[in-house]
């Protein structure tokens, strides 16, 4: 079955968030960034890629929070969220996204996120500041 993987970047009680341009499917939408697993690539290899493509930075997946099957085209596919971390910091550039944020717990159930991503909530909430 085909993979996607989401990174869930968390610093001081708040999450990375990306806004997706308003063109293309969830166009304007807020996502947890990251992308296809391409064959012959782990989660933690494709994580690495998708933030060095969109954001220009180095990251690195810490631990599988928890996987969703959702459609896609037609097909279930898996969208793993991978806990990451960037070392040392550096500030994410916008490459593929219009707007860039830091989302707390309220915030986050606020956003008009992507419906696969929406189902994510259940593991990275617990891992935010209220």
């Amino acid at each position: 079955m085909e993979r996607s993987v989401a990174g869930v970047l968390i610093f001081d009680g708040r999450v990375f968030v990306a806004k997706r341009g308003p063109s293309g499917s969830f166009g304007g939408c807020w996502e947890f960034p990251g992308g296809k697993v391409e064959p012959g690539e782990s989660d933690e290899e494709a994580i690495l890629r998708e933030f060095d493509e969109e954001f220009g930075i180095e990251v690195r997946a810490t631990r599988l929070l928890g996987e969703i099957l959702f459609p896609h085209n037609g097909r279930d596919r898996v969208l793993a969220a991978w806990l990451i971390e960037v070392p040392p910091f550096r500030h994410p550039r916008m490459i593929e996204h219009e707007e860039l944020a830091w989302a707390g717990f309220d915030e986050l159930e606020a956003l008009r996120l992507v419906d696969s991503d929406r189902r994510l909530l259940d593991f990275v909430l617990p891992l935010l500041a209220r």
